[in-house]
Parts: C-alpha cells; structure tokens; sequence
C-alpha cells in the first residue's frame, strides 16, 4: 500500500525522523520540505544513497505543492531550544512560523493525519487544531511519547528488566509539569514495587520514583547541554508513531490531543493514553488513575492554558 509522507523541516530532526522512517520501511514516498531549500535537498539526497540497503523509498526533497495527497505530515518547523531554555520560552516564536505554515500545508494536504513535533508541541498542536481546519481527530502531537521513552528506558535500566516487559506513561504537557502515574507502571501486569517486593530481594533500597521522574524530565536538557540537540529519541518516537498509523489496528499510546471533558479537562492539548490507527484519533482512554495524579494532570493543563492565554495564534 502506498504510503506518503511529508516532513516539514528538515533540519536535525526532521532528517533523523526521515532516516528512520525509511528505516523501518514505514513510506513509499517521503517529501522533506525546508525554508532552506538547499538543507532539504541534501539531507534528502543524503538518506537516499542509503535506500539501495532498505527497502524501497523514494525520499526527495519539494515543495508545498509536491505535498499533495500526503497520508501523514510531520511538523518539525521552529527554532531548536538552547541551552537552559525551556521548551515554553520559545512559543510565540513558533507559534509565528506555523502561522505562516498552516494555510500553505492544509490547502494540499486537507486529508492527511498531521503529527506536531515542533516545540512547545502541546502549544503548537493546539495551534493547529484551533486555526487549520483540519478534523481534530486527525491532529496529534507526539507530546510525552519521548518522555515514555526515556522513562521506559531508566526503568529497564534501574530494575534490570527488558524494555518489553513493563508498562509505564508520562502524562501532562511536554515539558516542565510532566508527571508519572506510577499508580499504572507495572512490570509484566504486576504492580512496578509489588515486583521490586517480590523478584528483585526484600530489604534492599526501592528505587526511588522521585529520582527516576526528574531524571526524565531533565533528560532533554542533559542532551541539549552535551550535543546541542536532540534528534535520535524523537526520529525513533516519531517513527512509531506513523508505524502505528500505518498499522490497519488501532493502538493505545501517549500522544497530545485537543481534550474534550477527560479528567475534567477540555479545550488543551496535552497527553493521555490515546486510540490511533489509520483513521487518526479514535478513542481516549481515561485511566483509573488516583486523586492526586487528577490533580497533576489538571495542574499541567492549567499551565499549558496560562501561556496560550499569552499568545497569538
């Protein structure tokens, strides 16, 4: 079945998105579209050498125009964050580039399932379905998906245990008020301290979950400070997630939508167990999670609508 997609941006990660997307032989056709146009064709030009080794790609660089009839668009526009900057200082700045990007996009592209990647992703996400015209249902944000990542990964690594064989979420916005409801982390269906208790040796310290979650939180900037960037996390992340599109099942998985009532929140973006498949956004899930993780969950929204008050989409 073809399969086209279209990344717009095509700098550190939007080129990291399109090399592992051909890697896990997700696209048939993959346009990368950059303001400069000369980056979009080498990175283009540059993966496409490789795809001789892959299966069938055929990645070129375009235009607005050569997105066309794209199953899924992949948004990566925007200034990178700096050292020290959080994901939220750089809002009204991106919110002005996918301004500019939003008609030229929708105009060829009204049918595609979009995945927002560009940070503050929750904010720009929120951008699109607000100002688009396109079906909520078919705008997703990958939101807390690199977060589940890189808290799936410390897991693994403090408990000992293969990646596969544990459960865990973070929930909230992208960013800085992001939070773990440890109440629904288990390890092969058993509860994650239940397993501690049982397998991994009485009277020796638990680890501790505080620790673990300000780990995640503070991974992005960790790698920012060493590198500059982060690129391979999120090509990965993204990566399944157009996987789980591509899929003819649904899937449950942490992405960013627009919430209309779950928890009793509405009218923001950010991340909670969500139904996606080929048809884009079918279901929320709406977890048993406990009263203080509720509280967690409705402190994120507050904060993401504190500054989407302050902007101007």
């Amino acid at each position: 079945m073809a399969n086209k997609i279209t990344i717009i941006g095509a700098g550190q990660v939007g080129s990291s998105i399109a090399y592992a997307l051909c890697l896990k032989s997700i696209a048939t056709e993959i346009v990368m579209i950059d303001i400069d146009k000369n980056r979009a064709m080498g990175e283009a030009l540059d993966i496409r050498q490789g795809t001789p080794y892959m299966s069938p790609v055929n990645i070129h660089d375009g235009s607005y125009e050569d997105a066309k009839d794209s199953d899924l668009v992949i948004l990566t526009s925007g200034v990178a964050r700096k050292p020290g900057q959080s994901r939220l200082d750089l809002a009204q700045t991106n919110v002005n580039i996918t301004k500019s990007i939003i008609p030229q996009i929708a105009k060829v592209a009204p049918n595609a399932i979009y995945i927002i990647v560009a940070n503050p992703v929750d904010i720009l996400t929120y951008q699109f379905v607000k100002t688009s015209g396109i079906p909520a249902d078919h705008i997703l944000g990958t939101g807390t998906l690199l977060d589940t990542a890189r808290l799936r990964t410390k897991i693994a690594d403090v408990y000992g245990i293969g990646q596969p064989n544990l459960h865990a979420y973070v929930f909230g916005e992208h960013g800085d008020s992001s939070f773990v409801p440890w109440s629904l982390v288990n390890i092969a269906s058993v509860p994650v301290d239940s397993y501690y208790d049982s397998l991994n040796g009485k009277g020796k310290a638990k680890p501790d979950h505080a620790e673990i979650e300000d780990f995640v939180r503070k991974s992005g900037g960790i790698i920012i400070s060493a590198k500059k960037c982060t690129n391979y996390g999120i090509g990965a992340t993204t990566a399944r997630l157009c996987e789980i599109i591509k899929n003819s099942n649904d899937s449950v998985t942490i992405a960013s939508s627009m919430l209309t009532g779950e928890y009793g929140i509405s009218d923001v973006c950010l991340s909670i167990l969500t139904v996606v498949g080929g048809h884009g956004i079918t279901g929320r899930l709406v977890a048993p999670l406990t009263d203080n993780e509720i509280a967690q969950l409705k402190h994120s929204a507050d904060c993401l609508k504190d500054v989407i008050k302050q902007l101007e989409f």
